[in-house]
């Protein structure tokens, strides 16, 4: 394993946060025929949360693989408590957990923040706000080009 994050890894401009929100809106293409969200695009909601965290430090994801650094998913378990609809506002709550040499792990919860409109169906399909949808954990290693294990930056390993 390289003991060393690349020289060139970008340094945030900002503290780096270890907890973050972002709202978004269920798309209608992220939806099965009867407006309900389908399972598989609650993991892109998650990779923006985590996106985010990053940005909200003043660093991309494109500079860090610039660089040469590269987070891969290692692990995902996701927990769904109730559906999400078309139309609905979403906050999506990240928090990292853990951050090592070479991992990093988040927890996150989507929460519904507002419902959306009725389907076209005529079925109204509402949930109340504030009412958790899905719990999820992500463990991320840190490789380089290659695809070995690498070293993260310091700022962001929490050893």
């Amino acid at each position: 394993m390289s003991h060393r994050a690349p020289d060139n890894a970008p340094r945030p401009t900002r503290p780096v946060p270890t907890s973050g929100a972002l709202r978004l809106r269920v798309r209608y293409c992220e939806c099965d025929p009867m407006g309900v969200a389908h399972h598989a695009a609650y993991i892109p909601w998650l990779e923006m949360g985590r996106t985010e965290l990053l940005r909200d430090a003043g660093v991309s994801y494109a500079n860090l693989e610039a660089a040469g650094v590269f987070l891969v998913i290692v692990k995902l378990e996701a927990s769904y408590k109730r559906p999400a609809f078309y139309d609905d506002l979403l906050e999506v709550r990240t928090r990292v957990v853990q951050a090592t040499r070479v991992k990093i792990r988040h927890e996150y919860e989507v929460v519904r923040v507002e419902s959306g409109a009725a389907i076209s169906s005529g079925i109204a399909r509402h949930g109340p706000p504030g009412e958790t949808l899905v719990t999820a954990t992500t463990l991320l290693a840190s490789v380089d080009r290659s695809g070995r294990p690498s070293a993260l930056p310091d700022w962001l390993a929490g050893e």
